[in-house]
């Protein structure tokens, strides 16, 4: 169903029983999929492609040109999976050339009130950004992290899966998987074990998993102190995540306990 005060262009794609509800907007590259229901004045503009089952609500605007004075207006796109939530005035934009050109959401996300995601970002599945986290870009978010109210993500950042960012955190270093994190600027406070019990992982696995977080972040070289891991941590599933997310971009600083 579409309102009849609803502005759609007529290349736009809409898929099955998609509910368009009163003054959206929508432009003609954009896709829907099957049993989206966007409640009312929503904008979607751009190459934007939106999954199955996803609820817009009122003054969210989706697809708009990316706010970086690098963009010239090259082709850009945002891909969005299925079954997400974006709650009121929440604003994604798409790619820049300078990121590969597209900003990718997957599924079963939830976006509170006010939230920004900026261009080029990753954003995985399972995720919570609470109201007005603002999100730099070239951000990445892993699978089922969870960021609490008022974070701001400096451009860049990497949260690592299952992580915990604490509400009015400044994120400029990248958090580990497992990892909770929170400050002004960004401190590693120990492990998310609420998300790890809940995520079901054994109770040795969590064992493991805090062992090698005593040795790796003893002291500031860390990276040193990852030799000295015992090899049955290093083929520990959990452990493993950890270590392939810090080797994977050496550039990038990780967030470390207060004081080490």
């Amino acid at each position: 169903m579409i309102h009849k005060t609803a502005i759609v262009d007529n290349n736009a794609k809409i898929s099955d029983n998609v509910y368009i509800g009163p003054y959206s907007i929508i432009g003609p590259n954009v896709e829907i999929g099957a049993n989206s229901v966007l409640h009312s004045h929503v904008n979607i503009v751009g190459n934007t492609t939106i999954g199955e089952n996803n609820q817009i609500y009122p003054f969210s605007s989706i697809g708009t040109p990316p706010q970086d004075l690098k963009y010239k207006g090259e082709k850009n796109s945002l891909i969005i999976g299925n079954n997400n939530k974006f709650r009121e005035y929440v604003n994604i934009n798409p790619g820049t050339e300078q990121g590969g050109g597209v900003t990718i959401i997957g599924d079963n996300n939830l976006f509170m009130v006010y939230c920004h995601v900026a261009h080029d970002c990753k954003i995985s599945s399972n995720i919570v950004l609470a109201n007005n986290v603002q999100v730099g870009g070239h951000v990445t978010i892993e699978k089922n992290a969870i960021v609490g109210g008022s974070c701001a993500i400096h451009q860049f950042s990497r949260i690592g899966e299952s992580a915990m960012i604490g509400g009015m955190t400044g994120v400029l270093s990248d958090v580990i998987p497992y990892g909770l994190s929170m400050g002004n600027r960004n401190n590693l406070m120990g492990l998310n074990l609420i998300g790890l019990r809940r995520s079901k992982v054994s109770n040795d696995d969590i064992k493991i998993i805090q062992l090698a977080y005593e040795t790796i972040f003893k002291t500031p070289s860390f990276r040193k102190n990852i030799e000295e891991l015992n090899n049955d941590f290093k083929e520990n599933e959990f452990v493993k995540k950890i270590l392939n997310f810090i080797n994977s971009d050496k550039k990038r600083p990780i967030s470390l306990p207060p004081n080490k």
